[in-house]
């Protein structure tokens, strides 16, 4: 069972492996605030991706194929998120948008 939750939601018990998919530390929250299993900097989107997509809803669809083109690039990284995935895990993010981030792409591509 994969859960989404933006970085500053509180952590709860119930979230099971909470694991950071953003390749930078959200702004303005401490390590100990948002208590984190693993940090997948490895499945987050590249720096220029996340730059060209820029939370904009015009370009999800192109974002969200980009996307997953990267993805395909990290196997190892795939196999440890994949695995991780047998328990409850809440996938952490930082964005704004609730429905347009790679969070909801990362779900949308392991189901």
């Amino acid at each position: 069972m994969i859960r989404l939750k933006r970085a500053y939601e509180p952590a709860l018990k119930d979230d099971g492996v909470r694991i950071l998919v953003d390749r930078v530390w959200p702004r303005g929250i401490s390590k100990e605030k948002l208590r984190l299993d693993e940090w997948m900097k490895d499945v987050a989107p590249s720096t220029a991706l996340r730059k060209w997509f820029g939370h904009d809803p015009k370009r999800w669809s192109e974002f969200k194929k980009k996307y997953r083109a990267e993805l395909r690039k990290q196997p190892e990284a795939l196999k440890k998120l994949r695995a991780l995935t047998k328990k409850r895990v809440t996938l952490v993010y930082g964005a704004k948008d609730e429905l347009h981030n790679q969070a909801v792409a990362l779900k949308e591509f392991l189901s």
